[in-house]
């Protein structure tokens, strides 16, 4: 197949799993083409049927705001005629759906291009029930021909809060076990902890959601029975906050802020707990990535997390704010060497077993078949 995949390409979740699907269909013989405004990190090597294409707007004077989803629009119909694409895979709602709805009126005298719109989470939680967006992104999943999600719980909150009638994929987020996967040999471990500290990590867009200061708060529960750091990777609104918290609660070189890293592998694979305390969370792929290297997960009860987090298996869910109850769990399998290695067991299993990119990969593949009507009886 020809696709055409047009996502954030910053370092967002929809991003990543825009990228790295596009990697996999490219690996197994699909021609993919990456529509965006910029380059996908994560597609920083060539990649062999992987072409990009730049969505360049216009700087004239009379424009006060970017056309950003007019000129998007305008370059799916370019590289939809020019590459002859069989379809366009959308990540995020907006305004990707939009802009490809549009593509697709423009081209329906010469081909019925067919859209499949994969929702992530806050383009439907929060941003797309914005007044000014709401209709807009109603009209959008309608729209496609083909709409996924990556939790159930997203797929019952779109239904919900959109009214919508139209029927709904679930294709999880997925990893890559192979390249997540636990390492025994650790410098970075040995740098930040040289007296045999345990390791909390938190790795998120600091965003008020994450909830990024709750995991300050634990760690200064938890150091209270086991000697203990917290390193946190991303950066975001929070940061500076989070900064200052860290100082107000005397935590001094006990948190260490990596900002924004590519060598997750390296740094997963230093660390003993994951913490994802969010208040909303549509899968939480970060702690996918986190219990494929064999980290137990400790999450609020919230959006896709109970999904991928089994309680009292592969790591611990509680009610959000609830830092007492975290703080506990991270001490009981912290303090229990036996159960923190079933727990790690479990936790590397079920990302193996349920989300490794062998699994979801042939279903994105599967509902590319059925929306081109290609399915055999």
């Amino acid at each position: 197949m020809k696709i055409g995949i047009t996502c954030y390409p910053t370092y967002g979740g929809s991003g990543v799993v825009a990228t790295e699907l596009g990697k996999e269909l490219a690996l197994r013989g699909h021609e993919v083409h990456f529509i965006s405004y910029a380059l996908p990190f994560r597609l920083s090597h060539y990649v062999e049927n992987i072409f990009f294409h730049e969505v360049e707007t216009s700087n004239y004077p009379l424009f006060e705001f970017s056309l950003y989803s007019l000129a998007l629009a305008s370059k799916m119909v370019e590289v939809a005629t020019y590459e002859n694409l069989d379809l366009m895979h959308v990540h995020y709602a907006i305004p990707h759906a939009t802009s490809a709805y549009l593509a697709k009126q423009i081209l329906k005298e010469k081909r019925d291009i067919k859209i499949i719109t994969t929702l992530h989470g806050t383009d439907i939680t929060l941003v797309g029930l914005e007044p000014s967006f709401l209709h807009l992104v109603k009209f959008s999943i309608e729209q496609s021909d083909g709409v996924t999600t990556v939790s159930r719980y997203l797929k019952e909150k779109t239904l919900t809060n959109y009214s919508i009638k139209k029927d709904i994929e679930v294709i999880p987020n997925f990893i890559d076990s192979g390249y997540f996967k636990p390492e025994q040999a650790c410098l970075f471990r040995k740098r930040i902890a040289p007296n045999g500290e345990k390791i909390l990590i938190h790795v998120s867009n600091f965003r008020v959601v994450k909830r990024v200061a709750d995991t300050l708060h634990i760690l200064k529960q938890v150091q209270k029975d086991v000697n203990a750091k917290l390193v946190l990777v991303g950066d975001g609104p929070d940061r500076s906050e989070c900064e200052r918290l860290a100082r107000e609660l005397d935590l001094g070189q006990s948190v260490i802020f990596l900002g924004k890293q590519e060598a997750l592998v390296e740094i997963l694979n230093a660390a003993d707990l994951f913490l994802i305390p969010s208040q909303s969370e549509s899968f939480g792929l970060s702690a996918l990535e986190a219990m494929a290297c064999g980290l137990p997960v400790i999450a609020s009860s919230v959006g896709g997390l109970p999904e991928l987090v089994r309680h009292n298996e592969t790591g611990f869910i509680a009610e959000i704010g609830d830092i007492d109850r975290m703080a506990r769990y991270a001490v009981d399998l912290l303090t229990n060497d036996k159960k923190y290695k079933l727990f790690s067991n479990n936790a590397r299993g079920r990302a193996v077993n349920e989300f490794d990119k062998s699994l979801i990969i042939p279903r994105y593949e599967s509902y590319y078949t059925k929306v081109l009507g290609l399915e055999q009886n």
